[in-house]
Order: structure tokens, then C-alpha cells, then sequence
């Protein structure tokens, strides 16, 4: 899996980038809605689980345009979250993103990352297929509003 090139810096999130990553997380109707608290424990360096949390930056404006978030139960992480502003996809942020989150897991002895996405999701099953994910198991009727499968997904980390 070689990142695409690509001229965003991959940096920690802050919390000074919490308005704009939940502006973004509020425009992508299929991503995850969180409370601001669940936010801020993200990027609590002592909340259980730990997470890594990265924003893509776009150098010219040093506005974030993407964000991706995973918890850590090593040798296993969980991706939580990955999302691109909709004006900023189909740029290979995703991809780099998580080529920058993989790299961080590994350092922390993490041999296996799993995630679950909507059935319907095409964008992001696309996306994670290309990344090398493969699906684990489904679970029928799990998401709410509109009543859908989730789809398990998991890759070995090399």
C-alpha cells in the first residue's frame, strides 16, 4: 500500500482543530456524529482506550480538510473514524491518512486493525478494500435510521 502524493500535512489533532473536524464530521451524512466530549476524550492522552488522532492540513490555507481516529488495545486498534471534507475528496487524503495512522499502530505493536462501516457505504467499503481490509463478519439490522447491516472489516498489519 503506497500513499498517493499528496501536498496536505498529516499532523496530531488538537483541539484547537475540534470545530473544524466536527464541521466536517456533520457534513458526511453516513460518518459517525460525536458528542464534543467523546471528542475531547479522543485526544485525552490518559483516557482508556488510548487513541491516535490525526487531521490532514491543507498547507496553503492551514485549514484541516480531513481527520482519521483509531483506539489502541494492543497487538489490535480499532478505525473509528476516517473522513475527508467533501470538497477535499477523491484526493488520496484518506489513503494518506491512514497510511500515517498505520504507521503510528505499528509503533505501538499493533498487528491487526478492525472497523465497521455500513453495508451501503460504497465510498468507504471501496476505500478500505483498496486499502487491503477484508471482511470478518456482518451484523444484521445493527445501524438505526435507516435500519442496516455493518459490515466487520479487518487487515494484518505487515
Amino acid at each position: 500500500m503506497n500513499p498517493p502524493k499528496s501536498e496536505a500535512k498529516i499532523r496530531p489533532m488538537a483541539p484547537a482543530d475540534l470545530d473544524r473536524v466536527i464541521e466536517i464530521e456533520r457534513s458526511l451524512e453516513l460518518a459517525p456524529h460525536w458528542p464534543r466530549s467523546a471528542w475531547l476524550s479522543a485526544l485525552d492522552a490518559h483516557s482508556t482506550p488510548h487513541r491516535i488522532a490525526l487531521v490532514a492540513e491543507d498547507p496553503s490555507s492551514y485549514t484541516v480538510v480531513a481527520f482519521a481516529v483509531a483506539s489502541l488495545l494492543p497487538p489490535q486498534a480499532e478505525l473509528e473514524m476516517i473522513a475527508v471534507a467533501p470538497e477535499f475528496q477523491r484526493r488520496g487524503l484518506a489513503q494518506l491518512l491512514f497510511a500515517a495512522v498505520a504507521e503510528k499502530l505499528r509503533d505501538k505493536q499493533v498487528t491487526e486493525v478492525s472497523l465497521e462501516a455500513r453495508a451501503s457505504n460504497r465510498p468507504a467499503l471501496a476505500l478500505y478494500r483498496h486499502l487491503g481490509f477484508q471482511e470478518a463478519a456482518r451484523r444484521p439490522r445493527y445501524y438505526a435510521d435507516p435500519v442496516e447491516d455493518a459490515l466487520l472489516l479487518s487487515l494484518r498489519l505487515p
